[in-house]
């Protein structure tokens, strides 16, 4: 059998996944979107939402232009192979494809769901769901068709030869880098921009002038609603389109390396084609998930929770048991290695069923966690900031040691179960974590609906209130508006997680880099090996990658301060930009005659500009200082100095994300669950109080936080593509 046509399953897969997010796509239209004046509200959302995509777009497409041309005059040095400059591109086009479609498709489904609401809530949920499946499927057919569409193209044009399948999987990992960098521009930018918003209608809407949320007098509320699509939509489905294919194309590359000298027929390509054709597997059973979520009339938080988990949970079962059937036809069943990668595969799924049930725990308001940061409001929000601080911190411990033990059980379940530190055990074992990440990630078509449902139901809330919907349909939308921002916290906790696993494959991914560089340069080892043959350990060896040299412990401190400078970075461009809008909002509220009565009609397109110009203008530096890093590090630390800034970034940067995302949730629920009713409700003291501590958390779960797992994985991207030059540059 020609297992090479199994890519064509692939392709299929790709395809499906394309096809049902257009026939949800096109449902979602039919539905009623309203009231002329809730068409109306939508229709600036709309605008606004694609004016500043296309400014964003503009800004991104200099960028790559640079970076391409950069890539093309190392390849015309013999620094990469001739592929890099136009794979890149291509990632970064697809992953900039994955955030409009699903932006469009929220900007279009905001006011159907208010509308639907009007119905009943389990139409709500239906129109929201099944609209956030748009860009969960868009973001896993568009990734599968790049990656089958490259392997197809690169297979017939690189010649036969021991080292083919090697050459085609690293050439691959560049088109993850131009995913990644168009990622972190539109998680960054778009962050900036809807926090910026957000945080300027609450502080000045809600506290100094208690009107409600969304209110159509405060002049930020459209700027606001546009912030949830730019960021929450379109910069949360570039990010998880780069974790999805970045985890697929890692583990490939690992799969070519581990299996190279395998004695079996086939078998470096059956492990190569393996991780896409499990992404093809779950495409399937994430649409059975899909069709699953609904919930009856009446249902309270926890029968939301309910019906989303049992999409999400059905799927991760089937994924499970397929994994097991894909391995025994790939790998065959004389030996033990179909059953023990497909383990590894469980434990990756395992341990993302438990991070998302730890974050649901830490976050949602059904549970003491988050209760208690609501409860700490009657002290006031200095209390509340503590107390969500502190909740925070505690929540790392969970997603950690999950990880952990993840990682070590993907390792032995690969290589056999053998603890043995041998070269054969070594790669094996990053195969099996490899593959642990894409089983996390499998079912990502449900899980990532789950994530961009989340907006479109806080973007519906916001068209309720501004049209002046009955209270019952904004009780409605605020329901599935508090479930939203359990399942974006859940969502961010996959990601990270997954980024963490992913993150150690790329450094596998790295070294294997550096020895094709070597091999292309005719170059041997420091040590003397030939490169070709040499394996990861003789790596390490050569470039003494251990904790007693200084060049590696200085690198992990450079990593571990990137987390941090970079989340300084973007927490200060935020507060820069809410500044700018506060004091906007307490102008036209003071100067705008009428505007408080509902007599007069805000400037809204002045806030608009005022968050659009504070991400374009802030979103520069912190997100080419993550290109800049590893390019400086590797020349001036050379091969150990860029492995210590990996392991640096990835360790902190884990604890650091999952930190952000979780106290950033807390606090948004805490205020959820005062707005509820409790501790005096609405308009009280505790509420306000609860609004301090939603802004603060902002940043930290819809900006800093989010982008750390892009920049864990964007700095191992761009060592790979310029480990030529590194290497380069020290033998000279």
């Amino acid at each position: 059998m020609d297992y090479t046509l199994l890519i064509y399953c692939v392709l299929a897969a790709s395809l499906l996944a394309l096809g049902f997010a257009f026939y949800f796509y096109k449902s979602m239209l039919k539905k009623d979107e309203g009231t002329d004046l809730m068409k109306k509200i939508a229709a600036h959302v709309r605008q606004g939402a694609m004016a500043y995509l296309k400014q964003q777009y503009k800004v991104v497409t200099i960028v790559f232009v640079v970076l391409a041309v950069l890539f093309g005059i190392m390849a015309a040095f013999d620094l990469q192979n001739g592929w890099v400059w136009f794979a890149f591109l291509t990632g970064g086009f697809f992953s900039g494809l994955a955030g409009f479609f699903g932006m469009k498709t929220a900007t279009y489904a905001s006011a159907r769901t208010a509308n639907a609401a009007r119905q009943s809530l389990n139409s709500g949920l239906q129109v929201a769901f099944r609209s956030g499946a748009v860009m969960g499927l868009t973001v896993v057919g568009l990734a599968l068709l790049d990656v089958s569409v490259w392997f197809l193209v690169l297979d017939y044009f690189i010649p036969e030869g021991a080292d083919k399948l090697i050459i085609i999987t690293t050439t691959m990992l560049t088109f993850g880098m131009g995913a990644s960098t168009q990622a972190l521009f539109a998680r960054v930018g778009g962050g900036i921009y809807t926090k910026a918003a957000d945080v300027g209608a609450d502080l000045v809407g809600k506290t100094e002038y208690n009107i409600p949320e969304d209110d159509p007098r405060n002049p930020a509320t459209i700027a606001d609603n546009v912030g949830d699509n730019v960021g929450d939509v379109a910069g949360m489905g570039a990010d998880l389109y780069e974790s999805y294919a970045g985890s697929i194309l890692a583990t490939m590359a690992l799969g070519a390396s581990a299996f190279a000298t395998s004695a079996i027929e086939g078998m470096q390509l059956k492990a190569v084609l393996a991780p896409s054709l499990i992404a093809a597997v779950g495409v399937l059973l994430s649409l059975i998930g899909i069709y699953l979520v609904k919930t009856k009339e009446g249902a309270g938080m926890t029968e939301l929770l309910k019906a989303l988990s049992r999409g999400t949970n059905t799927a991760a079962i089937l994924i499970a048991i397929a994994t097991f059937g894909i391995f025994a036809l790939l790998f065959g069943t004389d030996t033990n290695q179909w059953w023990q990668v497909s383990l590894s595969v469980v434990v990756g799924l395992l341990a993302g069923v438990i991070i998302g049930k730890a974050t649901e725990y830490y976050t949602s308001q059904t549970f003491r966690p988050t209760q208690k940061v609501s409860e700490s409001s009657k002290t006031g929000p200095a209390t509340v900031i503590i107390s969500g601080l502190g909740l925070g911190m505690l929540s790392t411990a969970i997603p950690v040691v999950t990880v952990g033990v993840a990682i070590i059980l993907a390792y032995l379940c690969a290589n056999g179960f053998h603890v043995e530190f041998t070269p054969a055990n070594l790669s094996m074992g990053l195969y099996g974590i490899g593959i642990a990440a894409v089983g996390m990630l499998s079912t990502l078509g449900i899980t990532l609906a789950t994530d961009a449902y989340g907006p479109i139901a806080d973007n519906a809330g916001g068209n309720a209130e501004m049209a002046g919907l009955p209270a019952e349909v904004r009780q409605r939308t605020d329901a599935l508006d508090a479930l939203g921002n359990t399942t974006a916290a859940t969502g961010k906790g996959f990601a990270i997680g997954s980024a963490a696993l992913t993150a150690l494959a790329l450094l596998a991914s790295y070294i294997e880099e550096i020895k094709m560089a070597l091999v292309r340069m005719g170059k041997a080892l420091p040590n003397g090996v030939e490169a070709a043959k040499a394996t990861l350990i003789d790596f390490m060896d050569a470039y003494n990658v251990n904790l007693m040299n200084p060049i590696v412990l200085v690198g992990i401190f450079i990593g571990a301060m990137m987390a941090f400078l970079f989340c300084g970075l973007t927490m200060n461009a935020v507060g820069r930009a809410a500044q700018k809008m506060v004091e906007e909002v307490r102008r036209q509220f003071e100067t705008i005659k009428g505007i408080l009565e509902g007599k007069a009609d805000p400037d809204y397109a002045r806030c608009v500009e005022i968050s659009t110009k504070g991400a374009q203008h802030e979103m520069l530096l912190p997100s080419l200082l993550a290109i800049i890093v590893p390019i400086v590090t590797g020349l001036v630390l050379g091969v150990a100095g860029v492995l210590g800034l990996l392991i640096g970034g990835l360790s902190t940067g884990f604890v650091l994300a999952v930190f952000m995302a979780n106290s950033g949730g807390a606090w948004d629920n805490a205020k959820k669950y005062v707005e509820e009713g409790h501790f005096g409700g609405k308009g009280s003291d505790c509420h306000k109080a609860t609004i301090v501590g939603d802004t603060v958390g902002d940043p930290f779960k819809d900006t800093a936080g989010p982008s750390l797992n892009i920049l864990i994985k964007l700095m191992s991207m761009v060592s790979i593509v310029m480990a030529g030059l590194t290497v380069s540059f020290h033998l000279l």
